[in-house]
């Protein structure tokens, strides 16, 4: 007859609780799995295929009852981790909204909007435009799978319950905020000087003939000059993008600082 003992239990389920709590946030926060379009079932049973073939190879996990004081601090300080990994990933799909929007809203379409069920609320279509040709370019790099890679050594990098992260870690996940602006704004620089020329050209035009509707011929312009210069950077922004994604791949450990 098989005899278990509580202590044996706990250790059994502290090796795939711990690791499980770590990786669902992660899914739960990077993009592609964090798209609404993912069912949530899908990124469970996904969690826990990934638990079962990363748990036998973790480095070793201190046998702490799940339920204890000790391991729901545990439980947390996972959650928080996987969270921010996701997040460092999450700002540079924000980066790329936020050209989207920049470009849009040069061009005049900032009142196009269309309804993103990942965000659940009224997103510019180009900017939405965007951000799907971003995640293409994700997947084309098997950016999906670096993430999964970063995820499998973060456990040798901050181990389960052996590590305590320091405030700089915080800190630092902070200051990455400013991807979303210096990024996005260098995305979208050739786009909007393009058309801070029209601009430029249509306001001496309007000067030189005062009879000329402007609201009339300026507004089409601009549109056909977005466009066009949108059609022309195309084929130039998978270098950028890829730079993008591989700086925050390298954000998801690289702003972890552990406690002395």
């Amino acid at each position: 007859m098989i005899s278990l003992t509580s202590a044996q239990l706990d250790a059994w389920i502290a090796a795939y609780f711990f690791p499980l709590a770590r990786i669902l946030a992660l899914l739960a926060a990077a993009p592609p799995f964090s798209n609404a379009a993912l069912p949530r079932r899908v990124r469970l049973i996904l969690g826990l295929a990934i638990t079962l073939a990363l748990a036998p190879a973790l480095p070793p996990i201190p046998p702490v009852p799940p339920g204890s004081g000790a391991g729901l601090a545990i439980l947390a300080q996972q959650m928080l981790i996987g969270f921010a990994m996701g997040y460092a990933m999450r700002l540079v799909v924000a980066a790329i909204d936020f050209a989207g929007e920049v470009i849009g809203l040069q061009m005049g379409l900032g009142f196009a909007t269309f309804y993103d069920p990942d965000s659940a609320s009224q997103t510019p279509v180009l900017a939405e435009f965007i951000a799907m040709l971003g995640i293409l370019v994700l997947l084309s790099i098997n950016g999906h799978l670096m993430i999964l890679a970063t995820l499998a050594q973060s456990f040798v990098a901050l181990p389960i319950g052996a590590t305590t992260l320091a405030a700089a870690t915080w800190s630092n996940l902070a200051h990455a905020g400013a991807v979303v602006f210096a990024s996005g704004l260098m995305l979208a620089l050739p786009a909007v000087a393009a058309l801070l020329i029209v601009n430029i050209a249509l306001g001496v035009l309007t000067r030189a003939a005062p009879q000329l509707n402007l609201f009339a011929v300026g507004f089409p312009i601009t549109l056909i000059g977005g466009f066009v210069m949108l059609i022309l950077s195309l084929g130039y922004l998978a270098a950028p993008l890829t730079q993008l994604f591989e700086h925050g791949l390298q954000a998801m450990l690289g702003h972890f600082v552990p406690a002395r």
